[in-house]
């Protein structure tokens, strides 16, 4: 036993329960492990992880409850950007990994460890996520990754734990779960191909819903703040919200992407809360900003996306991006009024004092307050005016 110790980051599930074995048994570490809560566990959740922890012999566990920080540092900016990558996938996962990889690296610091450790397999991004956030904050810190160096499959790593006296579940663990405050990622045979649909029992939360609900939403300056009249934390909102919504099967998908390193990938998806959050605050948006403003955040907010998932969060770049984001949410406040159904919603309209669709200046496609009609034809030739020239100039002939 050479006695160093190794802060892995831990789950409790397949992968990083053999991850603990391994660091101890064959590496001879000592092990100390990490659960970062990003809002997908419950107290019971979380006492559960901790007594699987020591059922496998780790030295110490720990648990960092990030939720709220989470929120703040990069949630929160994903609702401000109407952030779904591909059009589709709310960054359930990859926000979040970000934020883990950073509580893990702080906590090794604080703990002296000579090494970290995580669970990632060598075909997805979250290796590189958790690699560059330890050698951007802890850079002459080891990082372990038995997974990926020993190219294990689920049924490898299942017949390593029963070997060393660990039950797994093996019908339990034909899906890779991961539950966080924005939305739950589940992965299984099915996301491995191009052509295959998760089955019903492969989804976390059952449809048990179908009459239709209504809900209201109030948002302040961007950040939702209240739910059906109930004053609320941002985190609040999101996890009430989602509690509503899921059971109708709201939120399901599966998101194929380009990895960073270089394959295309899937991954199935539950998040009805963050769906319909970013959809909501998206029209409350196109009611209270210009034009311009929503054109602008609609392309910084894709790069601040993209670059987010890829885990470059420490970039300084990144808080410039958010700088921006905050500024255009001056006017963003005001109600939604969101109606649910079994598989789908229907976000039905807002109300706010920002709102730019005002009968005082006019009704669309009806008559306006503000302008003539000879007001009209003269700004319409002016607008046009470079292009008829063009025309004239080079269609001489014609």
């Amino acid at each position: 036993m050479n006695n160093k110790k190794v802060v892995l980051a831990f789950s409790g599930g397949l992968d990083t329960s053999f991850c603990v074995i391994y660091l101890k048994e064959e590496l001879g570490y000592e092990v100390h492990s990490v659960a970062v809560n990003t809002g997908g566990f419950d107290a019971e959740e979380v006492k559960a992880i901790e007594e699987r922890a020591y059922a496998l012999g780790v030295a110490s566990h720990k648990t960092i409850d990030e939720t709220e920080d989470y929120y703040n540092d990069s949630v929160k900016y994903l609702i401000f950007g109407n952030v779904l990558k591909n059009a589709t996938y709310p960054l359930s996962v990859s926000a979040e990994r970000v934020c883990q990889a950073t509580a893990i690296a702080n906590y090794a610091k604080k703990i002296g460890a000579q090494a970290v450790a995580h669970g990632s397999t060598g075909a997805g991004n979250d290796q590189v996520r958790f690699d560059m956030i330890f050698n951007i904050l802890v850079p002459n810190v080891e990082i372990i990754t038995p997974i990926r160096d020993l190219k294990l499959s689920r049924e490898e790593e299942i017949e390593f734990l029963q070997k060393h006296g660990v039950e797994i579940n093996a019908e339990k663990a034909k899906y890779s779960i991961n539950k966080g405050l924005w939305g739950t990622s589940v992965g299984g045979k099915e996301t491995l191909t191009s052509n295959l649909y998760l089955p019903e029992e492969a989804w976390p939360t059952p449809v048990t819903k179908t009459t239709p609900e209504t809900v209201e939403i109030v948002f302040e300056k961007g950040e939702p703040v209240a739910l059906n009249g109930k004053k609320l934390k941002p985190t609040e909102v999101i996890q009430q919200l989602q509690d509503l919504a899921q059971p109708f099967g709201i939120g399901r998908d599966i998101h194929v992407g380009d990895t960073i390193i270089g394959i295309k990938g899937r991954v199935g998806f539950e998040a009805a809360g963050p769906i319909i959050l970013v959809k909501a605050h998206h029209t409350l948006e196109k009611h209270t900003l210009t034009k311009w403003q929503l054109s602008w955040k609609e392309q910084l907010a894709s790069f601040y996306g993209n670059y987010l998932h890829e885990g470059q969060f420490h970039d300084p770049v990144m808080r410039d991006m958010e700088a921006f984001l905050s500024s255009t949410q001056q006017t963003v406040s005001g109600k939604v009024i969101v109606e649910l159904h079994p598989h789908r919603f229907v976000v039905i309209g807002i109300e706010s004092e920002h709102d730019l669709m005002s009968n005082k200046f006019g009704s669309y496609g009806e008559m306006n307050n503000a302008w003539t009609g000879e007001d009209v034809k003269g700004f319409s030739k002016i607008f046009g005016n470079q292009v008829m020239i063009w025309h004239k100039v080079n269609n001489q002939d014609q």
